[in-house]
Order: structure tokens, then C-alpha cells, then sequence
């Protein structure tokens, strides 16, 4: 029989978080003297891991300075966590859409630039973590576009590329999507726009999650077909 694999990135698709990584961002770059980059500029690298993004944001510094940064952003955001201020919200019907997959035969999971630190705690605390099988994140090697995080998580379910689906809000969620052979359904209430989304490879881009079941299904009939 079949699988169903259907992986959700995080940040943009599950999780409105764009406050907190904005707020951390600018405060890590001040903290080391740098003029922060625009919230539009922030939010156009929120998807890839944590050192590329910020070497996007400030192309004409070396590594050590990306590598401070970063260190300095996973600070504040922790502090940011602790102190009850983070602002990691669900979007509209995540929580139902999550739970209602969980009650199907489909195998859930995640593929997010988050840190593994990052991801476990927000999934937790919005009761999501249990209803996932694998998580896979920035730490488990190269990040989006590149596949390997996706091959991964199939690997992790004994799912093959035909059989998986991924959602995100991203051009680096199709993108990787893409490369590893499976299903791209892009969301576009996150941090790319709808006509990126599809120039990149979204096979199918929805406005809200209640049109996801839908999209989940015509995307299988797509691969069904061996349609691209």
C-alpha cells in the first residue's frame, strides 16, 4: 500500500513568527555595531539556515562576523523565549489542520530552517510535536533549497519521493521540494509571494487551510500521473 507523507515547513506555514525573528535579528545586529537590514530583507531569507541567511543580509562580511551573529540571534531569541515575549503564533486553522492529518492514514512531519532547539520547542508548545514522526531542521546538515533535509525525513518514514508532499510558504520550500521528487503545495499568507511560489515549482499555492485537503489530493493525482 501507498504512504501518504506530507511535510510541513515551520516559520511562514505553521507558525506566524516573523515579529520574533525580526525583533531578534535587529537586535543582534546592533549589538555588534551593524545597521539592521530591512523587515522586508529579513523576512526574504526566513527558510534557510541561520548562517546563510545572514550572510545574504551582509554580503560583504566574512564568516567569522556571520558566525557572531548568529550566535548573538539564537541569544536573543532564547531570551525572547524565556521571558514569555516570542510571539510565535499559529496561523488561522494550522492547529486543526495538523490534528485532523494526524487522524488519517498520512505520516506527518517537518522540514524548517529552525534551529532543532527552536522547532521542538514552538511544536510543543502548541501541542503539535506528538503528531509528527520526524523533524528534521537546520542542524541536520545542508539547508533548504538543497533536498537533503527532505531525504532525509523520507528516509525517516520509509517514504519514497512520489508518496511525499511538501507545504511551505517559500521559494525555498518548492525549490527543495523539487529537487528531491516530491509534491510542492505552496501557502500564501507567508514570506514569498504567490507568482515566486509558483516560479519555483509550486505545483498548487492555497490562500487558507481549509483548501489544503483539496490541494493535498490534486497534487497526488499530478504525481499519480507522472504530470510535473
Amino acid at each position: 500500500m501507498s504512504l501518504s507523507f506530507i511535510v510541513f515547513d515551520c516559520d511562514g506555514t505553521l507558525v506566524d513568527s516573523q515579529h520574533a525573528i525580526t525583533s531578534a535579528m535587529v537586535q543582534a545586529f546592533e549589538a555588534h555595531g551593524h545597521a539592521p537590514p530591512s523587515h522586508h530583507d529579513i523576512l526574504s531569507v526566513v527558510g534557510i539556515s541561520l548562517e546563510p541567511a545572514i550572510a545574504r543580509l551582509m554580503p560583504d562580511h566574512g564568516a567569522h562576523v556571520h558566525g557572531t551573529l548568529a550566535e548573538t540571534y539564537k541569544d536573543v531569541f532564547s531570551g525572547m523565549r524565556a521571558s514569555g515575549d516570542i510571539g510565535e503564533y499559529l496561523y488561522d486553522g494550522a492547529h486543526d489542520a495538523v490534528t485532523r492529518l494526524a487522524g488519517t492514514e498520512a505520516l506527518l512531519g517537518v522540514a524548517t530552517g529552525k534551529s532543532r532547539r527552536g522547532a521542538e520547542n514552538v511544536l510543543k508548545e502548541h501541542g503539535l510535536r506528538d503528531h509528527f514522526i520526524s523533524v528534521r531542521t537546520a542542524d541536520d546538515g545542508p539547508g533548504k533549497p538543497h533536498p537533503h533535509m527532505l531525504n532525509l525525513a523520507m528516509r525517516d518514514v520509509g517514504a519514497d519521493p512520489h508518496e511525499t508532499i511538501m507545504i511551505g510558504d517559500t521559494s525555498y520550500d518548492m525549490e527543495m521540494a523539487r529537487a528531491a521528487g516530491a509534491g510542492a503545495v505552496g501557502v500564501s499568507w507567508g514570506y514569498h509571494t504567490v507568482d515566486v511560489l509558483k516560479q519555483t515549482g509550486a505545483h498548487v499555492v492555497i490562500d487558507d487551510f481549509s483548501a489544503l485537503d483539496h490541494a493535498l489530493a490534486h497534487v497526488r493525482r499530478m504525481m499519480h500521473e507522472g504530470k510535473s
